[in-house]
């Protein structure tokens, strides 16, 4: 059973930062590409940044230059330093492994979701 779990989320004000983490866990023998998506309220799940197992990083035009996606592949583990944050980008921010392989399997997960909220 693989799971993701995140962490990192919370309240700050304009222009401060954040740090949101998602560890992927269980008998995992690889994954493509991890990413962070996020959904505001009322709108659909987007995309915000992904990262490839060679590296490759891809964002959003939104948070270009403020966003900044990593990854630690042998603790599965990725993560997306948020910096001058805007009301804007409140929104529940949620992880995304891309083609898991276990033994039995290869498929996509997501994580639970983490609230980040932008607000003065």
């Amino acid at each position: 059973q693989v799971q993701l779990v995140e962490s990192g989320g919370g309240l700050v004000q304009p222009g401060g930062s954040l740090r949101l983490s998602c560890a992927a866990s269980g008998s995992i023998f690889s994954i493509n590409a991890m990413g962070w998506y996020r959904q505001a309220p009322g709108k659909q799940r987007v995309l915000v940044a992904t990262i490839t197992s060679g590296g490759n990083t891809n964002y959003a035009d939104s948070v270009k230059g403020r966003f900044t996606i990593s990854r630690d592949s042998a603790k599965n583990t990725v993560y997306l330093q948020m910096n001058s944050l805007k009301p804007e980008d409140t929104a529940v921010y949620y992880c995304n492994a891309d083609k898991v392989r276990t033994i039995l399997t290869m498929r996509d997960y997501w994580g639970q979701g983490t609230q980040v909220t932008v607000s003065s």
